[in-house]
């Protein structure tokens, strides 16, 4: 019988999440498992291949503190609301009787869902078969964590056999970043980063020789954009074209105050943006993981703006972990300038080459089918 696998994946402000949870729930399909990817967040269009979707009634984060869950038009989230997705949610776990299930991020994060993702869990341990159960985490945890919610986190991962670190640890020891580290490391693994086996590049010249700015989903970039278009002129490329490409997320009102200039083209992302990087001079980008992936695979050089709160330090902690390898040039968001990011230019243009360092381990989403089809069997 075909192992089944229930994947449960919630973003709330960018789409790097369910982005990630998408190409590995496509792999897993590929290699042999009947997955079923429930979401719930912003509807969003998936490459799934032969993975099912499911979706919840979508909520979202506020604002960029990520405290706070609301609908997608803003309204408050009420118990009524929440005892509804915990219900569709363990209801869909029955129907699915599955071999595997797997929560994205939890209970490293997404506390927030707690009161879903803790009857979804006791439900799990309680069927008749039960299931191996998941945790599916990124390279880096936040700075932030108390030790209490640390102590939370370890008292949840009772119930998780298998602990999926999707990361090269050459490049990101999640020891480092979670307190806890030496009470998981036997239930936790290494996957390598996860990265589309099909996301390439190809033969066209497309952003040869330019400068490519991208802020993944745009829901929190406008003030890179902003600064990329004024440090244009200061910088060493300026003769160079420069790419902006806005993301699906940005406002109309961000949109339009970036204006026009001779030398940039503004527009959507695209499809084809691994090649963009190979042929372009420098990449400027946040560090959201799915673009620090590609930034990795394909750049030449790199100056990475990370997003940041007091709260969310993830992103800046990924772009250390690079600049500190001498890999990238950061400028932290709060220091963001047009000056500050030509210097930052300058500091990737007189740096070494990405390509001259090692290639990472991208080969995560085989590995996490490989992993999984060996603990079912």
């Amino acid at each position: 019988m075909t192992p089944r696998v229930f994947f449960y994946v919630q973003h709330l402000l960018g789409i790097g999440h369910l982005r990630r949870a998408a190409v590995l729930a496509r792999t897993l399909a590929e290699g042999g498992f009947d997955v079923l990817l429930v979401s719930g967040g912003a509807p969003l269009t998936l490459e799934l291949g032969r993975a099912r979707l499911h979706q919840l009634p979508p909520v979202r984060a506020r604002d960029e503190g990520l405290r706070e869950l609301v609908r997608l038009d803003g309204a408050p989230i009420d118990s009524a609301f929440r005892t509804a997705r915990a219900q569709e949610l363990v209801s869909l776990l029955h129907a699915e009787a599955p071999s595997v299930v797997i929560t994205e991020q939890f209970p490293f994060g997404r506390t927030q869902l707690r009161f879903e993702l803790v009857p979804l869990l006791e439900a799990a341990r309680a069927l008749h078969r039960r299931p191996l159960i998941v945790s599916s985490v990124r390279d880096v945890m936040r700075r932030t964590v108390s030790p209490q919610r640390v102590a939370e986190t370890l008292e949840m991962l009772d119930a998780f056999d298998l602990v999926l670190i999707h990361a090269d640890p050459r490049i990101a020891d999640f020891g480092a970043s979670f307190a806890a580290w030496d009470r998981i490391a036997a239930r936790a693994v290494y996957t390598g980063y996860v990265a589309s086996p099909d996301r390439g590049t190809s033969a066209s010249d497309a952003g040869k020789d330019e400068v490519v700015v991208s802020v993944g989903g745009g829901a929190v970039g406008a003030p890179l954009l902003k600064a990329a278009l004024a440090a244009r002129r200061q910088s060493a490329l300026a003769d160079r074209r420069w790419r902006l490409l806005v993301g699906a997320n940005l406002s109309d009102a961000d949109r339009g105050a970036l204006g026009g200039q001779d030398g940039v083209v503004i527009e959507p992302a695209r499809t084809d943006f691994p090649t963009l990087l190979a042929n372009a001079a420098l990449s400027i980008s946040q560090a959201g993981y799915n673009t620090v992936v590609d930034v990795l695979r394909f750049a030449d050089r790199a100056v990475l703006v990370p997003f940041a709160t007091e709260r969310e330090t993830e992103q800046s902690d990924r772009a250390h972990l690079l600049a500190a390898r001498g890999m990238a040039a950061v400028v932290p968001a709060e220091a963001l300038t047009a000056s500050r990011l030509a210097a930052g230019i300058a500091e990737a243009l007189s740096g070494p080459s990405l390509r001259s360092f090692p290639r990472c381990n991208v080969d995560g989403a085989k590995r996490t089918v490989e992993l999984l089809r060996a603990k079912v069997a």
